[in-house]
């Protein structure tokens, strides 16, 4: 693609290149989206669910109120303990919106019979960390005290997150870590999630797809999603991997979910087991063959599996 072939942009650094990689990237992301939009296979998810909308006042940067939508399938409407789905969108943290990703977390919500609650956290480089993972972070605590008014079983209220989204996922279980909140959250889904810097390691010990995206992930670490990169270097804000022990030992029960061929199947294990380790891992699942945008083609094999392990794991854990 134009974008990742654009070496020089990816790795000058300045703020000039930086942003018209950030276009390209952007751009490019759209097509795929406008891809799946037209796909009549998504549609069921709409026809099945009501759709509301909501904001969520925050002041940590600024007066913002951040979006939400929530997507209601129609046969619990008169729930008043429904399960909560509170889900940070994929796109590098710094692409997408919940809008543009609406249909498959309305498809999701239809198949797990939950509410979704889709949040349209504020991207990179416009939100430095940690400002986009607290915009996630004050959405789940919203939730959870307003509850009630929800329809949501305080009790029932679980988390997850893809690529970037998984990140913010990651970046929000260290916040409640953190405040000694992590009993809010019933479980905590990361999926194929960015999680350290393992991208600034040596390239001959990484796996192919590793080796083809590390440069690409060094610029979005480096240039777009941090605010000081040599100041945050170990801070788990940024690179949830680099939470201390102490800290992994209060994050949510935690299920991650990784592709055999995924540009992050290393740091991802890594920290699978360091939480295992502390007690807070409950399953680790690699899906066979499949890489990092298998799960997002509806109809294919990878998404196939994907909704069925997301609807075994509600049932099993949540419900």
């Amino acid at each position: 693609k134009q974008w990742y072939q654009r070496r020089v942009a990816i790795t000058a650094g300045d703020q000039e290149s930086n942003m018209e990689w950030l276009a390209l990237f952007r751009s490019s992301m759209m097509s795929f989206v406008k891809a799946l939009d037209n796909m009549p296979v998504l549609n069921y998810g709409g026809e099945q669910t009501t759709t509301t909308f909501l904001k969520v006042p925050t002041s940590h940067d600024g007066e913002f109120d951040v979006p939400v939508e929530v997507y209601t399938p129609k046969e619990l409407e008169n729930d008043t303990k429904k399960a909560a789905y509170i889900y940070a969108h994929g796109g590098g943290a710094i692409a997408f919106s919940a809008a543009d990703l609406r249909k498959g977390v309305q498809c999701i919500a239809v198949e797990m019979n939950v509410v979704a609650f889709n949040v349209d956290y504020r991207l990179a480089p416009e939100t430095k960390c940690p400002n986009n993972i607290k915009d996630f972070y004050e959405v789940i605590k919203y939730v959870s005290k307003n509850a009630e008014s929800f329809g949501v079983d305080p009790s029932k209220i679980f988390i997850a997150g893809e690529s970037g989204g998984g990140y913010i996922c990651l970046g929000a279980m260290v916040l409640l870590a953190q405040n000694g909140e992590g009993h809010l959250v019933k479980l905590a889904i990361p999926g194929v999630p960015m999680v350290d810097d393992y991208c600034f390691s040596d390239p001959l010990a990484m796996t192919v797809e590793e080796r083809k995206a590390h440069l690409f992930m060094q610029k979005v670490w480096k240039d777009l999603i941090a605010s000081d990169f040599e100041q945050q270097k170990t801070d788990p804000h940024l690179f949830p991997g680099k939470a201390s022990e102490e800290l992994l030992e209060k994050f949510p029960p935690t299920i991650i979910l990784e592709a055999e061929f995924d540009y992050y199947i290393t740091e991802a294990t890594r920290l699978a087991s360091r939480l295992r380790r502390a007690g807070r891992l409950l399953e680790f699942v690699v899906f066979p063959g499949a890489n990092h945008m298998s799960s997002y083609m509806p109809g294919s094999k990878g998404n196939t599996e994907f909704v069925d392990t997301m609807k075994t794991i509600v049932k099993e854990y949540v419900h």
